[in-house]
């Protein structure tokens, strides 16, 4: 049987298959990735994930095709397609092939996180699968209590506190830029005002980095991530 934290991320493209495995393992899931058809089936027999994030454009067959061939050989796994169509009779193609959800690129990974924990939850109503808890080194985060502990400790934080170390939680190890954390935290579609971002930045790291190692750190010039200690 399937571990229900085990997730098969395909697509030849290795720069998405890599921040989205990223992103899956920040969020407490096992990954692994395959680059075409032909691993994927490897990786599924050996490595036998409980969901598998498919981009439809592989090289050597469609993922449609795929997922067919895999229903053919009696494996279930929910799937959640991957694509640069947009066209409606793509996604109809898609979840009527037995795909379970359709994410159009550019997606959001917060977004794709988040599917992949609700396609699972399906999978087993019970509702052990999957995890609603973001964990870098000993900091974590908890989705559904709201809650925020550093070194096992609680930290306090506010609403909007809350929802970008969310954000840099979720983008882990990812260098973001000012224009992308304004606009998914602030959802400024026009840049907004730096020094806003500035001040949160300094109120997390007064309540999240109050212990050592830092985990918040400035790319001067670009931005900030959030980077577990070497």
């Amino acid at each position: 049987m399937a571990d229900g934290t085990r997730i098969l991320v395909v697509d030849d493209e290795r720069n998405i298959a890599e921040l989205v495995s990223m992103a899956l393992k920040v969020s407490g899931f096992e990954v692994q990735t395959a680059g075409t058809a032909r691993d994927a089936r490897t990786a599924i027999r050996e490595f036998r994930p409980a969901l598998i994030v498919l981009d439809v454009g592989l090289p050597d067959m469609d993922g449609f095709e795929l997922v067919q061939r895999l229903l053919a050989d009696g494996i279930k796994a929910p799937v959640i397609f991957l694509t640069a169509r947009d066209a409606t009779e793509e996604k109809v193609r898609g979840l009527t092939v037995g795909g379970d959800d359709y994410v159009t690129k550019p997606f959001s990974l917060e977004e794709l996180v988040a599917r992949v924990r609700v396609v699972l939850r399906r999978q087993d109503p019970s509702g052990t699968r999957g995890s609603s808890t973001l964990v870098l080194a000993d900091l974590e985060l908890d989705d559904e209590s709201y809650q925020v502990t550093r070194g096992g400790r609680p930290v306090e934080l506010t609403r909007t506190e809350f929802r970008l170390l969310r954000y840099l939680l979720v983008n882990a190890g990812r260098v973001l830029t000012r224009a992308q954390i304004l606009d998914h935290v602030w959802e400024y579609d026009f840049g907004g005002d730096a020094s806003v971002l500035e001040t949160y930045i300094s109120y997390l790291r007064h309540k999240v980095d109050v212990v050592d190692p830092p985990l918040i750190h400035t790319v001067r010039g670009v931005g900030y991530v959030l980077r577990a200690p070497r």
